[in-house]
């Protein structure tokens, strides 16, 4: 009873009130170190109270809580070192994060903890160490390993066509070869390297996504943006190509290009995923994000509807035509591209004027530009700057999140002999087996002399505009020119003391 009351409090609006009774309950608790205390005790979902309250954003039962953890190792004059209990915030040793709970709860209250001390000071020690070296190596490795993919695509074993053309638009010079003349001279062999590593690579992908999406469950884990769940289905699908293309290279089968091409374009693009490890590009990875599935995807179907329904038109329109003099909408797929063509402005409208155009064709194009071009894709632009509005006001915030889930996510793939535990074991400081972070904090006494200056001035300035608010009520309109040259005479001298005070402080300091 006592820790439901604990789980209650800690989700009250009342912050003065829940930390108050929290309190109260906790000195009433007979197992307050132990493993049986009232603190210790997670609710249905495995949070403790302590949890809860960063999940929730709580700041003041956060930092509340964070004050009864910490133990004042020393002070000297304005230096003060400070011991912070990291023991549930540290993600080292947790199956349930308190820093993945945070970056992934959807309250923007939570992300704020993570300016917190000593979260701040936590997250950074980790990043800066370990974080950051490894990440970088991470983005170099899987360059090379791209590059290394590409070249064994670019280098693909095809061969002379030797049947007949069956049509007059058969273009194709160049078919895959068979399994067995794939692998002959001197450079296939060393193609066969670059191939062997990029099917290691993809099954080396799986095996790390699998057992994550498992632990966290697929809605979480590919719906975060945070947690780079777009990307995360990228990646898996990129190494899901990989195998098929394989599988189609060991049975001979014609048509590996299709998932080969699927994945370089997927490959490629994961490379924005190492983005988020640099602050000047972290946030631009979000705004694409929220920009392609948020307002492109509703987009979509509105420009899905509009190009469906022209580009029968037109096919319509020219289905009786010479298709030698207009080809582009000589059969229902070409129509489609052709139209989706038209609707980005890629292509401007196919004509011929060597013969008679349907009359048809100039109304139907007409409204179609109108729709379109003028209104659906300025509509597009509208959306997407009100979206990069609403991200630049959270992105360095939003980039803090993603600096702690790379964090996370590493220290939890990384061998332990790579990663080891940051802070400092309490044992040193008869503590017990809990783990602290030393942290120095400094005083500045002169910033509280400047801050009473400060509010000197304020003082000062209000008295002399009160003054003279009375001395404009009381005076006639004969003497209202006189007075008002008088007030901004003295406020002028007001300004110029203040001035000069600020000069000296400045001065001073």
């Amino acid at each position: 009873i006592g820790n439901t009351v604990l789980h209650i409090l800690v989700l009250q609006p009342s912050k003065t009130f829940a930390c108050h009774m929290y309190s109260l309950i906790l000195s009433y608790d007979r197992n307050k170190e132990g493993p049986g205390s009232l603190e210790l005790i997670p609710n249905n979902e495995g949070l403790t109270p302590f949890k809860l309250a960063g999940v929730e954003g709580n700041t003041v039962m956060f930092q509340y809580l964070m004050q009864k953890r910490k133990q004042n190792l020393w002070s000297f004059g304005p230096l003060t070192t400070v011991l912070y209990d990291i023991t549930e915030i540290d993600s080292w040793a947790e199956d349930q994060s308190f820093l993945e709970l945070i970056v992934s709860t959807k309250k923007r209250e939570a992300r704020q903890i993570l300016d917190l001390t000593p979260v701040k000071e936590l997250v950074s020690l980790k990043w800066n160490m370990y974080g950051r070296p490894y990440f970088c190596f991470l983005a170099l490795f899987y360059i090379l390993y791209m590059v290394c993919f590409t070249m064994c695509c670019v280098y693909r074993p095809l061969k002379p066509r030797t049947g007949n053309r069956t049509s007059s638009r058969d273009n194709t010079v160049y078919v895959q070869k068979m399994l067995q003349e794939s692998y002959v001279a001197y450079e296939d062999e060393l193609r066969l390297v670059g191939e062997l590593i990029t099917v290691i690579g993809a099954v080396v992908i799986l095996v790390l996504e699998i057992p994550d999406i498992l632990r966290v469950g697929a809605a979480k884990y590919f719906g975060q943006t945070i947690l780079g769940g777009p990307f995360h289905i990228i990646v898996i699908t990129y190494a899901c190509m990989i195998l098929v293309t394989m599988v189609m290279r060991l049975t001979s089968t014609t048509g590996e290009v299709v998932p080969m091409s699927f994945a370089l374009v997927l490959g490629w693009c994961n490379v924005m995923y190492f983005a988020r490890g640099f602050q000047m590009l972290g946030p631009f990875t979000i705004m694409i994000q929220k920009m392609i599935f948020g307002d492109l995807m509703r987009f979509c179907w509105l420009m899905a509807v509009v190009i469906l329904g022209f580009a029968s038109a037109f096919y319509i329109i020219f289905q009786t035509e010479n298709p030698e003099n207009l080809g582009q909408f000589y059969n229902y797929p070409m129509s489609l591209f052709t139209t989706f063509e038209l609707f980005l402005t890629i292509i401007d409208g196919p004509a011929n004027y060597d013969v008679d155009l349907p009359f048809m064709y100039s109304v139907v194009y007409f409204a179609f530009a109108i729709i379109a071009t003028l209104l659906m894709l300025n509509l597009l632009i509208a959306m997407m700057g009100d979206t990069h509005w609403r991200v630049a006001h959270e992105q360095d915030e939003l980039w803090r999140a993603q600096v702690v889930a790379t964090t996370v996510m590493l220290e939890r793939k990384l061998p332990r002999c790579l990663w080891p535990r940051s802070g400092i074991c309490g044992r040193e400081f008869g503590l017990g087996d809990r783990w602290y972070l030393r942290i120095e904090d400094r005083v500045d006494p002169n910033k509280h002399k400047m801050m009473r200056y400060t509010e000197a001035f304020k003082a000062q300035d209000r008295d002399n505009y009160d003054k003279g608010s009375e001395k404009l009520e009381t005076s006639g309109d004969t003497l209202c020119k006189k007075e008002l040259s008088a007030l901004s005479l003295s406020r002028s001298t007001s300004r110029m003391s203040s001035h000069r005070g600020w000069e000296i402080l400045r001065r001073n300091t």
